[in-house]
């Protein structure tokens, strides 16, 4: 029995029915990225001087140790999207227990590592001696909740292949809700500083979690989860694993990038560090909603993959391009036309205000070509080639930008924070038509004709 959040993506008009996805998937992304921005706000406003650049500071960090594992989020969508495609629940459901199993196993050992080597890894990022402790302790607390973390993103993946992408959504804004408040309870009236608001994070990450769970438990069908069942599918890890860790690879190579780009950030100081911060979190909001349009053109792309719909992948992958350019474009623009006041929400200091702006100015109105690039990767995801766009992603992302910072960066007339900055939107535009050929390259490959519905 389909149910009403369930969603028939392999028949019909294909822009109602992305919109429908991905717009719940845009605010769900949105709310998660609240929580980092209410732990950025509130030190901001109401903690130490260094708190703001101390936790500004561990953002491409995090990432760098998460994306691998959040991969595993993909290689779950993609299968449990084939697999409904196809109609083949008992798959689903090895695809969903396996999942699950997975997500803990990963957030333990994303714990463990984060809290041994915290403060290595910030001393690579050159991080000032003044803010390295503050780090260091949100860190570790931030860490402490990774299973969480994992579980909800895995759960929602599941939920996400069959087009429910609502029901994240209310569990994530009950959530935010609490840290929000929490936020404010542990830094204001306990004055905990970065631990507190690393704490709100935690709890309302357990929270997330727990809902998601609650709701497999409830379902029908192969999407049911029940916890007798719950183990280790050899043949769907091994598929699972082939998509998903090329895919957190390339987000390992993204976040690599940025975690150079951070140390370079790192030598101009604490305001710019501040500032960047504060920049980079406006930023987040424009990309989670471009990226929705991404997930969606990977769900869509799978779902009809499996159904055998070869002739509606071109229309899934222009119309998802389209649909994440006019995004960016728009909130892009508009968040550059109104920085002064939104960095100012973070940090008032004008100082650090105007070196959000210089970030802002070349991210943010260009952000587009970001949105772009990761549509067409999600389509090549659909079409479950996983190490190409990985492969594409290293050269021409990761790539491009280490060694600009290594060559033309080092220069004394290019040695500034705006030609650091440049190194984004350059990366963007060139990886993004590499991956366009790539794409056109595989879709030959698919059958000329779709296979016949079953009667």
């Amino acid at each position: 029995m389909r149910r009403h959040t369930d969603m028939d993506m392999t028949s019909g008009a294909i822009l109602p029915k992305l919109l429908k996805l991905s717009l719940p998937l845009m605010l769900s992304s949105v709310l998660q990225l609240l929580f980092n921005a209410a732990d950025i706000i509130v030190v901001g406003n109401f903690a130490s001087d260094n708190s703001l650049a101390a936790v500004g500071s561990t953002t491409a960090l995090v990432n760098l140790m998460t994306n691998l594992f959040l991969g595993l989020s993909t290689g779950a969508n993609v299968l449990a999207s084939h697999y409904l495609g196809a109609g083949d629940n008992e798959r689903v459901s090895k695809a969903v227990h396996t999942s699950m199993v997975l997500s803990v196993i990963s957030g333990l050992m994303l714990t463990a590592a984060g809290c041994i080597f915290a403060d290595d890894l910030l001393e690579l990022m050159q991080t000032p001696p003044e803010v390295l402790e503050l780090s260091a302790l949100y860190l570790r607390i931030y860490f402490a909740g990774m299973t969480a973390m994992m579980i909800y993103n895995l759960g929602s993946s599941i939920l996400r292949a069959k087009g429910d992408t609502k029901r994240p959504l209310y569990y994530l804004t009950f959530a935010g809700a609490i840290n929000v408040v929490l936020n404010l309870i542990f830094v204001i009236l306990c004055q905990m500083d970065v631990a507190g608001v690393a704490l709100a994070t935690v709890i309302s990450q357990c929270i997330s979690a727990l809902l998601i769970v609650m709701c497999l438990v409830k379902e029908n069908g192969g999407f049911k989860l029940e916890f007798r069942k719950l183990r280790l599918d050899r043949a769907t890890v091994g598929k699972m694993l082939k998509i998903g860790v090329p895919a957190g690879f390339q987000g390992v190579v993204f976040s690599l990038s940025n975690v150079v780009i951070q140390s370079s950030i790192n030598s101009f100081g604490a305001v710019v560090m501040a500032g960047s911060a504060a920049a980079a979190s406006i930023e987040g909001f424009i990309w989670v909603s471009m990226n929705s349009f991404s997930q969606g053109a990977l769900t869509f792309t799978s779902a009809n993959i499996g159904a055998g719909k070869y002739s509606r992948v071109n229309r899934i992958a222009l119309i998802s391009c389209s649909c994440a350019a006019v995004v960016g474009l728009v909130l892009g623009n508009l968040a550059y036309f109104f920085g002064t006041p939104l960095l100012g929400i973070y940090d008032p200091r004008p100082d650090v205000i105007e070196a959000g702006l210089v970030r802002m100015s070349l991210v943010c109105t260009l952000y587009f070509t970001c949105g772009l690039m990761d549509c067409i990767v999600g389509s090549i995801r659909g079409m479950e080639y996983a190490v190409t766009p990985t492969i594409v992603s290293l050269l021409g992302a990761c790539g491009l930008r280490i060694l600009w910072i290594f060559t033309g960066f080092q220069l004394p007339e290019f040695h500034t924070v705006f030609w650091l900055f440049m190194s984004y939107p350059a990366s963007w535009v060139i990886t993004f038509f590499v991956h366009l050929i790539c794409f056109f390259f595989m879709r030959r490959r698919l059958p000329k004709k779709d296979i016949p519905a079953q009667k």
